[in-house]
């Protein structure tokens, strides 16, 4: 429906991967680099071949504790059970009940049941005592109780000082007393990555002029520690107004800033001011590079090399600067990168048979080719070749090739992003040649072997499972059946699981921004965690980024380590989540569609944000044209759109529109799914040149790279929503 940038960037990141030491992308960042990466072979990032099991149940946060059955989405359910476990035994449930009481008090204008609720409770549950008292003075605040209130505040900084929450007491001791307050320059000091310091610097720096020597201790908790919206500007402050009192601590963090920020101009002369490493040089001519200094690009890249010759990021330096020299100074930096890297070695020899072939030197091109397959075997980028030749042998009819040189992959490559996909056609290759049974068999391995892919649901679908087939999704209706119980946070402290575990996402996030501490060089756990974080608060882009993107992590024992997350519920419902749910089901039985599919082309469309616009000014959550819904809206008479950003207008137009393409191609899902993204005229030209005798052919063939990978991204979405929260789905692939 629009050319995506945003919406795009995790099949971008995938496709065209990286490989950059460099950790904590945004994913602004990743659609930059992914679109100008000049890598000549689409490298896939690797993803593991393991089963998806149940976690086990030490996964689960609260074990053996009733709490989450009682949090229940309908409130006046959810206020009895608790009631109920608060007038019980004195346990830790109990505890937590009267917790969540006091919260639903004081949200619900009745502060002094949550004072009734809190009187003790925090000698009864040591674990969020700090919390405690913080909503005990929110209480005596609507109360009207300043003194009470202040004094609650007190006790707060006083025994619990050190404890994140002790931020919030902070900012409203010092609250009205912007400029000198003793109170805000203990926040800013103490918790500069709280979100109440951002509050407190921005105040600060509205109270006095940002240019003025004072301002900067305000200033640098924005720049370091808080990358809102318009970051840029405080960015561009800190370089003119104060550029001769940076440290180059400073300087790291406003060059991080640029590049998160797509600022890559100014990244690459801010990272010139860092430290010297190998990483800050490498970030330097990377940056400089995107941002179109071409020049400045080569020197920087030289330079890394010549200082850090033998440090990882050189690898990288050495790939990008050979696509910037003539090709003979490429050839020679190509073979350095061959000879000191091996983890790179396949990507630069691929390099290396391009420019043979743009020489002319077909029979070494061929030479280097072959040398990827028989020295580096398992890279990715023997993966791309051999599915190269299984597609160029199935081409010319050789279905027994075909399935050879896909087999391989799956023998030699099993964690490529290509294994699913190739042994798919594997499968299908065998049921041309009258190898039914066998193909079957291959089918269930796909199911088995690579349960989340896209091309477990065509198995799955070809098999004849309750799945819906393109023809058939529309009359399937999904059971769904979100779990309830929290999973434990991979990092973090007690009182941070804690929260979460009780549903108390946003105070559970603004505690990670003062525990985590490495933001710019991140451990995978915490990665894990923030991804995890993100999702749960709504920060979906991000979120999805940072959970997509752990299995780029190649330190020791990281690729174990993402191989037991990728088997994990915890991360796949992290991974899908289903916003809005109550707008998506309504809207979808409405239109007679699976309410699945609605959400499984909204991740696609817009990763969950609501006021998103594209470039073509698509607006919000299903990327409707707001020329598409006047059209869609008087064509079927109903209401026009309101507002496109508000979800309820968004998803009931979003749904019209893919309701008319579905009656215009006979309930054929694929076809309308095809003509969301593309249109419907460039659907049926591809019908009039392709036919759909085989729909999986007819996928390969689509001209449009993006509607193609948008095709088997919207289904491979709405196939992960089934498996994760339909129970018939679930007991078929557990039954495995």
């Amino acid at each position: 429906m629009w050319q995506r940038f945003q919406q795009q960037y995790l099949d971008l990141v995938r496709r065209h991967p990286l490989r950059s030491p460099v950790r904590n992308l945004r994913r602004s960042h990743v659609i930059a680099l992914a679109i100008a990466s000049v890598c000549a072979l689409a490298l896939g990032a690797a993803v593991s071949l393991v089963e998806t099991g149940r976690d086990r149940p030490t996964d689960r946060a609260l074990n053996g504790s009733v709490i989450p059955e009682a949090l229940s989405d309908n409130p006046d359910t959810r206020i009895e059970a608790l009631t109920t476990i608060a007038n019980g035994a004195n346990s830790a449930d109990r505890s937590r009940a009267r917790y969540l009481l006091a919260l639903n008090a004081i949200e619900t204008g009745q502060p002094e049941a949550a004072i009734d609720h809190l009187n003790e409770l925090d000698q009864d549950y040591p674990l969020l005592a700090d919390w405690i008292l913080w909503q005990r003075a929110r209480a005596q605040r609507a109360l009207d109780e300043p003194e009470a209130e202040r004094q609650t505040l007190e006790q707060l900084v006083n025994e619990y000082g050190d404890r994140p929450v002790a931020a919030e007491a902070l900012y409203e001791l010092g609250n009205g007393d912007t400029a000198n307050s003793e109170a805000w320059n203990t926040l800013l000091e103490r918790f500069p990555t709280h979100p109440r310091a951002a509050d407190a610097a921005m105040a600060q720096l509205t109270a006095i002029s940002p240019d003025q020597p004072a301002a900067l201790p305000a200033l640098r908790v924005l720049i370091r520690h808080h990358y809102r919206s318009d970051i840029v500007q405080w960015l561009d402050r800190a370089v003119t107004s104060h550029n001769a009192q940076l440290t180059p601590d400073d300087w790291q963090h406003i060059a991080f800033g640029y590049w998160e920020e797509l600022e890559y101009r100014k990244a690459g002369l801010a990272y010139a001011q860092t430290p010297s490493n190998a990483q800050n040089r490498y970030r330097q001519a990377r940056s400089l590079q995107i941002g179109g200094e071409r020049n400045g690009a080569i020197a920087a890249y030289r330079n890394a090399i010549a200082a850090y010759p033998k440090a990882p990021e050189t690898a990288m330096s050495l790939l990008y600067l050979s696509r910037l020299v003539p090709e003979k100074d490429a050839m020679a930096l190509l073979d350095q990168a061959i000879a000191d890297f091996p983890d790179q070695a396949a990507e630069a020899l691929y390099d290396r048979a391009l420019l043979l072939e743009k020489l002319n030197s077909q029979t070494s091109a061929q030479q280097a080719k072959q040398s990827i397959l028989t020295q580096y075997g398992q890279s990715e980028t023997a993966a791309t070749l051999r599915w190269k030749n299984a597609k160029q042998a199935a081409k010319s009819g050789d279905a027994q090739k075909a399935i050879a040189w896909a087999q391989e992959i799956v023998d030699e490559q099993p964690d490529s992003e290509l294994a699913p996909e190739a042994l798919f056609w594997v499968g299908k290759w065998q049921t041309k040649i009258g190898g039914s049974d066998t193909a079957k068999a291959t089918f269930t391995e796909v199911l088995r072997r690579y349960p989340w892919s896209y091309y477990a649901w065509r198995s799955a679908a070809l098999l004849g499972w309750d799945v819906g087939d393109f023809t058939t999704v529309r009359d399937r209706v999904s059971q769904i059946d979100p779990p309830v119980e929290r999973f434990t946070l991979p990092a973090g402290s007690e009182s941070l699981s804690e929260l979460y575990a009780l549903g108390l996402d946003r105070d559970a996030w603004s505690q990670w921004q003062v525990e985590f501490e490495t933001v710019q060089t991140p451990s995978f756990e915490d990665q894990y965690t923030d991804g995890i974080l993100r999702t749960a608060v709504g920060d979906y882009l991000d979120g999805l980024f940072m959970l997509t993107s752990l299995d780029q992590f190649d330190e020791p024992g990281d690729r174990d380590k993402f191989r037991e997350v990728h088997q994990s519920d915890r991360y796949w419902l992290a991974l899908f989540p289903f916003p809005y749910r109550g707008v998506v089901t309504l809207a979808a039985q409405r239109r007679q569609l699976d309410p699945l599919l609605v959400i499984g082309l909204i991740r696609q469309e817009s990763r969950f944000v609501s006021d998103i616009r594209s470039v073509a000014d698509a607006v919000g959550l299903m990327q409707v044209l707001p020329s598409t819904a006047d059209w869609i809206a008087a064509e079927k008479g109903e209401a026009a759109p309101i507002d496109l950003v508000d979800p309820s207008d968004n998803v009931r137009l979003g749904t019209l529109y893919l309701q008319y393409v579905h009656d215009q191609w006979d309930n054929n899902s694929m076809l309308a799914v095809a003509s969301y993204n593309a249109g419907p005229g460039n659907v049926e030209g591809w019908l009039d040149e392709f036919g759909l005798s085989d729909p999986d052919e007819f996928v390969e063939k689509i001209p449009f790279d993006e509607t193609r990978g948008y095709v088997s991204s919207v289904f491979g979405n709405y196939w992960n929503y089934m498996r994760l929260y339909d129970p018939r789905v679930r007991s078929m692939l557990d039954a495995l």
